[in-house]
């Protein structure tokens, strides 16, 4: 079984639990990044263990290397089925979806079996944001040429994995001789966030406390390639957001003229108690979403950029350090899958100018997944 700690029951039972009290006890668990119980923080690398509940053995896929992100033959050997069970949150730099990819690739090997238990996408299924995963830019944030808001569920993704994907990276262009089902989610169409499906929300990871999170998170995640804090540390991480060489009010006006429709920005200050300026005071915004059809999350996450570029020129600066296992090209670039946005940044372009090129590619891209939908749009 391949989960995390969202992988619940409606009655908010771990799934690996429901499991052995039903009498079906899996051979071994699978994590993901922060673990099968949601215990480690981003980017930091889990060892196999035990399972604390159910002393169930557990293979760690998120490591200290890149070869650490799938499964092995031997983690695989005697495996009838791979029951895989992910609540994403909608977005190609979120690694659960590679998680999943890479394992099914291994067991396309094995000739495993895998069954994905489908969950809705929380922030609908119908817009699609972002542009296309350039060659040499593919990496654990985009191993598959996807947007950044792509509007697909699990399920829909692991149809599109296995069917292969000719215009992206390598990794996974090819069809995977594998034999996949997909258990739908019962009552969830594309028109719908996760808030209307009447679900509990449960953290699919320590820095995605709510629903909201989530909405921004496609355009929020960029300060991850940045000097700038993405809000960890704070009880409304990727919401919250700034640095200490910002003015909150400067900055929202800053961000208004690259036009961020649908959400109002309130200039705040805050501390963030770890991570990036760890016990500074910090000068930022939270992102208030007002209107989710016209807020485009991507779109603001680029105006943030700008904005705090044109602010502090030369206090802000891109993460130089490795990112997800890749030095080079560095985080923004591998977020964005092209250093085309951060060179644009630089030269001083308009938020209009940056996503006017993936225009093309985010049409094609929903012709490009219709023949692996499941749900429709009512």
């Amino acid at each position: 079984m391949l989960c995390h700690p969202a992988s619940v029951t409606s009655d908010l039972s771990h799934v690996v639990d429901r499991l052995v009290d039903c009498g079906v006890r899996p051979a071994r668990l699978f994590g993901p990044e922060h673990g099968v119980r949601g215990e480690a923080q981003d980017m930091i690398g889990v060892e196999g263990e035990v399972d604390r509940r159910t002393g169930i053995p557990v293979v760690s896929l998120y490591g200290s290397t890149f070869a650490s992100l799938s499964p092995s033959a031997a983690d695989l050997a005697e495996l009838d089925v791979l029951l895989v069970d992910l609540q994403d949150v909608g977005s190609r730099y979120y690694t659960y979806v590679w998680t999943m990819a890479l394992a099914m690739r291994q067991a396309a090997d094995a000739g495993v079996e895998v069954m994905v238990l489908d969950r809705p996408n929380p922030l609908g299924g119908e817009q699609v944001e972002g542009g296309a995963v350039s060659p040499g830019f593919d990496s654990f944030v985009g191993l598959g040429s996807i947007p950044v808001r792509h509007g697909l569920t699990m399920g829909e993704l692991a149809r599109m994995v296995a069917a292969g994907m000719p215009w992206g990276p390598p990794l996974f262009q090819k069809p995977l001789a594998l034999s996949l089902e997909i258990i739908p989610a019962e009552g969830w169409t594309r028109a719908m966030y996760f808030e209307d499906t009447g679900l509990p929300w449960v953290l699919p990871s320590p820095n995605m406390p709510t629903p909201e999170t989530a909405v921004v998170y496609p355009g929020q995640c960029l300060l991850e390639g940045t000097n700038l804090s993405e809000g960890r540390g704070c009880t409304r991480p990727f919401e919250i957001a700034g640095a200490p060489f910002l003015a909150g009010d400067a900055l929202a006006r800053a961000m208004e003229k690259q036009g961020v429709p649908g959400a109002f920005l309130r200039p705040l200050s805050f501390r963030p108690t770890f991570h990036k300026h760890g016990g500074k005071s910090c000068g930022g915004v939270q992102i208030h979403v007002r209107e989710r059809p016209a807020f485009h999350a991507y779109r603001a996450g680029l105006a943030f950029l700008v904005a705090a570029r044109e602010l502090a020129p030369t206090a802000f600066d891109w993460r130089r350090e490795p990112y997800e296992f890749v030095a080079n090209p560095i985080a923004i670039d591998l977020l964005n899958g092209t250093d085309q946005v951060r060179l644009a940044i630089d030269a001083g372009a308009h938020v209009d100018d940056l996503l006017a090129p993936m225009e093309a590619f985010r049409r094609d891209f929903l012709a490009r997944r219709a023949p692996f939908l499941l749900y429709g749009s009512s």
